[in-house]
């Protein structure tokens, strides 16, 4: 109810876009994740279609995709070519504009070797992310190669392509080969259909043979068995952590508060709800108090657990300072390190059955054991598709999974994308007003500042097993293969090689689980929709009829003034810096797609047509309103903007040239009365992170027309170009500090208007106000305008306009 209560706006937009435009279908809200029907259910890896030219032939073809978010790549592992775009450029493509793709580089990834036990696809993708990413990979296609491959299930195949834009490449391939067919098999599609695509593989040299593999560009070499347990954090995708190095990792990042363990310190560290004695007080989370109650777990025995190594609690000689709380009337603390929030979320890791047959399985022995979970942490459980509680329930898995606190939250991305909801208002507090540093533990993809929540600053990424572990230790600053989850109901510490399911075990519970009957049930019904989505009113006519009143649907400005010719481009003169920013700013700094704060511009224009902080919703929810999402541009409250106060996070700058701090939505309000056109300046890797379109419609929306960086990721570069913004690269070897720029310059950007060609140099100069000395620095930069369709639309002013022309001129 809740649900189509606060976005049932759109979900109508929705039902009449199916039935004003031919061939377009709505896969219905509550469903899945776009990523995971495509993988189970709508990819035919070839298609075929009746020859044009009639005799009753027919002709096949490789499938293909483009998706308008960045972690459509998850197809690759079925072998189809598919990557994420701008939602600009699949605008233009729905308008008949051909995609273009300059001709990649290809960079193979030869496997060797098997998983070794207790290691799972989780850890791999995440060895791999580091390794892609370390390499360099953006703009490139990897493939997968070499007998390794023969050991890795579908399933894992594509937790790996799903992270492609987390190391950057445009896609990653693996070949067609019998673990293709059986996943095929597995999921329902027909028997003509693995046949089909078998003989065309075979036919065309997809299909993967013994041996390393085909020649590429470039070879990386990987044994899987060195992948090991690990988890990455606490910023950023690519920070692999092994998880013997966990507690260091934590600690390191954030050193402020952690004290020596010492008689004062054990007794503060004391869980309170029981006694438990001092030698062994650091083996808690002070805000997990070990359980002393007799299991409610099921009668029968746990499963087999992984062998390992005899180990005891470990000595642990520091820790962070607890902070006692009242919760639903409960006493119970809460310190930095803690776990605020455990998901188990994205289609990265639940289109997976056996990282999320092993999370059951390990939450079932966790509760066989006495183990519980502490009230402090928000747990969730949102699967990327129904048949994924479909085999929980048919394994007996969801039951302590939801025991657990992992209960069924809905089929979406959720947490992963910060949809995670607030926390309890007591922990809020506590974690506010003493300034702690909190986690949360997620089985996503990504992990950026401020992305899964506001309060929030650490976030790790592990497998979904290790989030129920996590969950049950209650923190991140500890090293779980030394040190326990708990003390289980016989009052004996439970280490996690303890309740960690067998390989075996994980292999049988899915071998009499999932069967193609599951999917063809789960799939029969997809395009219906539950009884809200058939009863939905659905506005007549071809054209939408705009509310006016409306706060989550608006006729956009974008095309405001549009003229039947593109203007003269001509150069950007007396331009200010909006935002100074560092490296590896994403689009979740730019546009955020989780909370909307009562303070923020967008907060303050929503109260002041009468929404309440109740009922903000999401920046994701209101993308539909650009002035909503205009005032949202840059909100992001870990944005480090250097040219605000120092130390100074969230959506702020100064007003240039008198040094007047303001929010950067009214800062840029004042700069576009003035007349003055807008720069933003950043480090490497600026844009990267989820294609989000936003991130350059309000980027154009401010007022900003260059945006000069080390280097961009190859989607929001894109979507630049296609909001008539120019993105700038600084020549190799050289950035803002090395050219001694401030951000508070006025800039001039020379060459646009004279022989504008793909990667043009450009001349830029920066000019010292005479308040700070004067003087003028001058530096080449490259226009990274890259083929000859990205200067035609950057001429037009953006791709649409281009499209929307083009169509007018033909009519």
């Amino acid at each position: 109810e809740r649900e189509y209560e606060r976005n049932g706006e759109r979900y109508q937009l929705l039902r009449w876009a199916q039935t004003a435009f031919r061939d377009l279908r709505v896969v219905p809200p509550g469903t899945g994740i776009v990523h995971q029907v495509n993988l189970e259910f709508l990819a035919t890896v070839v298609t075929d279609v009746p020859d044009p030219r009639g005799g009753g032939s027919r002709i096949a073809y490789p499938d293909t995709l483009v998706g308008t978010d960045s972690h459509t790549t998850m197809i690759n592992a079925l072998g189809v070519l598919g990557y994420g775009v701008g939602g600009i450029e699949a605008e233009a493509v729905l308008l008949g504009q051909p995609l273009y793709q300059p001709m990649p580089r290809i960079v193979g990834v030869r496997l060797h070797g098997e998983l070794p036990h207790g290691s799972t696809a989780t850890d791999l993708v995440l060895m791999v992310t580091q390794l892609l990413r370390a390499h360099g990979v953006v703009g490139a296609f990897v493939e997968f190669a070499g007998d390794g491959l023969a050991g890795l299930a579908l399933a894992d195949r594509a937790t790996i392509s799903n992270m492609s834009p987390e190391f950057g490449a445009t896609s990653t391939i693996f070949p067609i080969d019998d673990e293709t067919l059986a996943y095929l098999r597995l999921t329902g599609r027909p028997a003509e259909r693995l046949a089909l695509v078998e003989a065309y593989a075979k036919e065309q040299g997809l299909w993967r043979e013994p041996g390393p593999g085909p020649e590429f560009d470039e070879i990386l070499e990987l044994d899987l068995a060195s992948v090991d347990p690990s988890v990455a954090g606490p910023r950023r995708p690519q920070d692999r952590v092994p998880l013997t190095a966990l507690r260091d990792n934590f600690r390191t990042n954030f050193p402020d508060g952690l004290l020596a363990l010492n008689e004062e310190t054990v007794e503060a560290t004391r869980p309170h709800g029981g006694e438990v004695e001092a030698s062994s007080a650091e083996s808690f989370p002070a805000s997990d108090p070990p359980s002393f109650a007799a299991s409610d777990a099921r009668d029968e025995a746990p499963v087999e657990a992984v062998p390992g190594p005899a180990r005891g609690p470990a000595v642990d000689d520091h820790h962070y300072r607890p902070v006692t709380l009242e919760l639903d009337g409960q006493r119970l603390s809460i310190q930095t390190g803690a776990v605020a929030i455990a998901a188990i979320t994205s289609c990265t890791n639940t289109s997976n059955p056996t990282v999320m047959i092993g999370a059951g399985l390990l939450a079932r022995n966790a509760i066989a054991r006495g183990l519980t979970v502490a009230p402090t942490v928000k747990t969730s459980l949102a699967p990327g598709s129904k048949a994924v509680t479909g085999y929980l329930e048919a394994a007996g898995l969801m039951a302590p999974l939801a025991t657990l606190g992992f209960a069924l939250a809905g089929y979406g991305c959720t947490t992963c994308i910060g949809n995670s909801g607030p926390l309890d208002a007591p922990i809020a507090q506590a974690i506010e007003e003493n300034d702690l540093v909190v986690a949360a533990v997620l089985s996503g993809n990504r992990n950026f500042e401020g992305r899964i929540h506001p309060l929030a600053r650490a976030s790790y990424l592990a497998s979904p097993p290790l989030v129920v572990a996590f969950a049950l230790a209650g923190r991140v600053d500890i090293d779980l293969t030394l040190e326990p989850l708990g003390r289980g109901s016989d009052g004996r510490p439970v280490m996690l090689a303890d309740i960690w399911p067998a390989p075996e075990e994980i292999r049988r519970v899915i071998g009499t689980s999932i069967d193609p009957e599951l999917f063809r049930r789960t799939y029969a019904v997809v395009f219906d929709g539950d009884e809200r989505w058939q009863a939905l009113p659905i506005p007549d006519g071809d054209r939408y009829a705009w509310d006016a009143n409306s706060t989550y649907i608006a006729k956009p400005s974008f095309f405001d003034g549009l003229s039947p010719e593109a203007a003269p481009v001509r150069d950007i003169e007396g331009g200010r810096v909006l935002a100074m920013l560092g490296d590896s700013v994403t689009t979740d700094h730019i546009s955020p797609a989780g909370s909307i704060a009562a303070w923020s511009p967008a907060g303050k224009w929503l109260q002041e047509r009468g929404v309440g902080p109740l009922d903000f919703n999401s920046y994701g929810a209101r993308r539909g309103h650009h002035e909503v999402m205009v005032r949202g541009t840059f909100g992001n409250i870990r944005l480090r903007n250097r040219l605000a106060a120092e130390g100074k996070e969230g959506p702020w700058t100064v007003h240039l040239p008198d040094g007047d701090e303001a929010f950067i939505y009214d800062a840029a309000m004042r700069y576009q009365a003035e007349g003055t056109p807008l720069l933003v300046i950043a480090g490497r890797e600026y844009g990267s992170g989820s294609s989000r379109d936003w991130a350059a419609k309000g980027t154009m929306l401010l007022g900003v027309r260059a945006v000069l960086a080390e280097s961009f990721e190859r989607i929001h570069r894109s979507n630049l170009v296609g909001m008539g913004v120019l993105p700038l690269q600084f020549q190799p070897g050289e950035s803002a500090a090395s050219l001694g720029l401030t951000g508070r310059e006025s800039y001039t950007i020379h060459g646009l208007a004279d022989d504008l060609s793909p990667r043009k140099r450009l001349t830029v100069v920066a000019r010292v106000d005479d308040a700070d000395g004067g003087g003028e620095r001058r530096f080449e930069t490259i226009a990274r305008l890259d083929g000859p369709i990205d200067v035609g639309y950057y001429q037009h002013g953006g791709i649409l306009p281009a499209v929307l022309r083009r169509i007018a001129a033909d009519s």
